[in-house]
């Protein structure tokens, strides 16, 4: 006799109710399917579903699984492409299929029966399942180890023991590998849903509910707490560019004439900067200050720039991810800068001038048109062109040129965007001498260049790029905005007697291959320019030079918590000698090299002009000793010192909103005949000296729309530094504010 528990009671007829109930919802889903459009068109109407999706009988089977290795039992290492042949054992028909990347196969549909199933896959044995039983409406996944053709001859290379008994036949032993097998019913799994019929679908009016313009949905206050504070949804406000905002791109400007995909996004910009700094400075004696004997005067200088720059970009596109199909960008800017100085002849080569400087300009630094001309794939794949005047920048740190000029641009990429690449040509516009803004004046320079990005390149996280630039600077006579003459420089055999300035031009190329990427925790960049061509008059030379010139650079950084540790080195080699024909001084087009310590480094932000020459030294926002009278007005300059630079810093994320900065470069001149030359000095020694630098940056919203930064930096004067100057230790202390709308 079998007692029975009350807990088993229970469960049978809890059991016997489900099944009731079944079989009653089943009976009213037979009716309701035969009742008249009216009726049906009411209970619609009062909300109730007069049916369920995929509420059809499943006659097919289904085989998916996945295909791994199994020579690593812990570890799922898949089998690529391998092919899967199943054959019907009643009918003779046979299915074929191919694994992913990933080993995945999926055969569906199937119809019911016994199959037999081959797998065979490159440099793996032949695995054979005999009989596979598919029932109807069921899904048999398999989990397939496949042994290794290498692996299965050492196997049977194995001496066979005479107790395990005679020899598996030839047929039995084609088969390696093993299998695992799981089962469910394919009305569980919705992947597998196939050809249903409109009439098991519920109408369209009841899933859907169309809105003639999505951008105009209106949603509700989120007032849960008191009104101040954070809410999840808030109206737009033309004032407000953080949520939802018609001038910020954030929905159409004009949908009923534009259409739904033309954006319009307004940015505005204030940047105001101050630069208090102690800079060499000759005396000029003259009868203001009689007297005064010293060469060099008082070198105290304050400079204070204000720009706003307003920015209309107008696009047709799908926003996000895709690029855009045209665009249309306008950018004017408006600086009003201020110099003082204590010694005369610096604002102005007339002393009259005094030692105050007030400067205004309005400058258009972005005006072209942009078309997409072809998709090449569905991975957002593209072929665009751009036209007018617009940024751009050749390499990952700024080395080579780096400006906003008229040209021509075709631009895209390839293979799911690894790989990018931009050709381009501009033709320059001379500079307002004190902004740096554009002005509307021909400047009678061209640059044809090229590169390519490739991501990936050695290995995952690394990226490489290719350059190919060509500068074409034709001869030209140019004085800047103050009277000073830029164009030639003037030092050396700059003036023929009874003729006037001696012109000339620069036909150079530039080669290089750049990369940036990080291995693990070790961040890596590194820089490589090779420049060749010729200068048709160099004026330090005083004839026709060819040019052979290199540039290198390389940072290794490291992530420790919330400090980044840095050291990097820069070198451009130098000419040592300047009264032959060849230049060997490297110098760039137009950089603004972001590198050993950037804007908190006092070599790279202040221009020293080189006293007893009209040349600076090294111009502002540069790291190379190039000798040019003027970064944007003057011409490249190949008959330089050149420089070596080693560098080691450290940034701080002090909190998420503050970050801080600390710099340290030793400098030293790569060769100094062209100094001798210039200043007629026998001997210069190549130390330049030890430049410090300590920065702050602050973000108050967190946000790039509030930044505060300031720094200080000094530079130590080395042997050769004092050799041309003096001992005094050279210091700048500077803020900048910048507000973007």
């Amino acid at each position: 006799m079998t007692l029975v528990s009350p807990r088993q009671v229970r469960r049978v007829l809890a059991i016997a109710c489900c099944a009731y109930l079944f079989s009653e919802l089943g009976a009213g889903l037979a009716t309701a399917s035969q009742l008249s459009p009216n009726v049906t068109s009411q209970a619609r109407d009062l909300g109730k579903p007069v049916r369920i999706p995929r509420q059809q009988a499943f006659t097919t089977s289904a085989l998916d699984g996945i295909i791994r290795d199994a020579g690593f039992p812990n570890t799922t290492l898949p089998v690529p492409a391998a092919q899967l042949l199943l054959r019907n054992l009643q009918s003779g028909e046979t299915f074929r299929a191919a694994a992913s990347g990933e080993g995945v196969f999926r055969i569906f549909p199937l119809p019911p029966g016994h199959y037999e199933l081959r797998v065979e896959a490159k440099n793996y044995a032949t695995f054979v399942l005999a009989d596979l039983s598919l029932e109807p409406n069921q899904v048999v996944t398999l989990e397939i180890s496949l042994v290794t053709i290498a692996a299965a001859e050492a196997r049977s290379r194995l001496p066979r023991l005479p107790e395990l008994g005679p020899a598996l036949s030839a047929a039995t032993g084609s088969s390696l590998g093993t299998y695992r097998e799981f089962r469910h019913r394919l009305d569980s799994d919705p992947a597998y849903v196939q050809n249903i019929l409109p009439d098991t679908l519920p109408p369209v009016a009841d899933v859907y509910n169309v809105v003639p313009n999505r951008w105009a949905l209106e949603q509700p206050d989120y007032r849960r707490y008191s009104p101040k504070g954070e809410y999840t949804y808030t109206k737009s406000r033309w004032y407000d560019p953080f949520n939802r905002n018609r001038l910020k791109g954030d929905e159409p400007i004009w949908p009923a004439v534009l259409g739904q995909q033309t954006f319009l996004n307004i940015t505005g910009s204030s940047e105001s900067f101050f630069d208090g700094r102690r800079v060499p400075s000759p005396s000029n004696v003259s009868a203001a200050q009689p007297g005064s004997s010293g060469f060099f005067g008082r070198g105290e200088q304050a400079f204070f720039d204000q720009t706003i720059r307003v920015s209309f970009d107008l696009f047709h596109g799908d926003a996000a991810f895709k690029p855009v199909d045209w665009r249309i960008r306008i950018t004017p800017e408006v600086s009003l800068n201020n110099l003082a100085v204590r010694e005369l002849g610096i604002v102005s080569p007339d002393v009259r001038n005094g030692t105050n400087r007030f400067d205004t300009h309005i400058g258009l630094q972005e005006a072209f048109v942009e078309v997409k001309l072809a998709d090449l794939s569905p991975n957002y794949d593209f072929i665009s062109a751009r036209a007018g005047i617009q940024q751009f920048n050749t390499d990952f740190r700024g080395f080579l040129f780096v400006d906003e000029e008229p040209g021509l641009r075709i631009f895209g990429n390839f293979h799911s965007d690894k790989i990018e690449y931009n050709v381009a040509y501009f033709h320059f516009l001379e500079k307002n001498t004190n902004s740096g803004l554009n002005s509307f004046a021909d400047r009678h320079q061209q640059v044809i260049l090229g590169n390519v990005y490739l991501q990936d390149f050695f290995f995952p996280g690394y990226t490489a790029e290719f350059v190919a630039a060509y500068n074409k600077d034709d001869p030209s006579l140019h004085y800047d905005d103050n009277g000073f003459l830029v164009r030639p420089s003037p030092i050396g055999s700059v003036i023929n007697q009874g003729v006037g300035p001696i012109l000339h031009g620069i036909r150079v190329g530039y080669f290089g291959w750049l990369g940036s990427g990080h291995l693990g925790r070790l961040n890596i960049t590194h820089a490589f320019y090779q420049a060749v061509g010729e200068d048709t008059f160099n004026p330090i030379a005083g004839k026709s030079v060819t040019v052979n010139a290199q540039m290198a650079a390389a940072e290794l950084s490291y992530d420790k918590d919330w400090i980044r540790y840095r050291i990097s080195a820069f070198f451009t080699s130098g000419d040592a000698n300047p009264r032959d024909n060849r230049a060997r001084g490297f110098d760039s087009i137009v950089d603004l090299p972001n590198f050993a310590g950037g804007l908190f480094s006092f070599w790279n932000r202040e221009g020293i002009r080189l006293t007893g020459s009209g040349v600076l030294l090294t111009t502002p926002g540069s790291l190379i000793p190039s000798l040019r009278s003027s970064k944007e007005e003057g011409q490249a300059n190949f008959v330089n010192p050149g420089i070596f630079l080693a560098n080691a810093g450290a940034d701080f994320d002090i909190t998420p909103k503050l970050r801080g900065f600390a710099n340290v470069n030793f400098l030293r001149f790569e060769r100094t005949e062209p100094l001798e030359y210039l200043l007629f000095q026998s001997r210069i020694r190549h130390t330049i000296g030890t430049d410090f630098g300590l920065g702050v940056e602050y973000r108050p919203p967190l946000t790039e729309n509030i930044i505060l930064t300031a720094g200080a930096s000094a530079l130590a004067p080395g042997k050769g530094f004092q050799d041309i100057y003096t001992s005094r230790i050279l210091f700048s202390l500077f803020g900048q504010a910048k507000l973007i709308f």
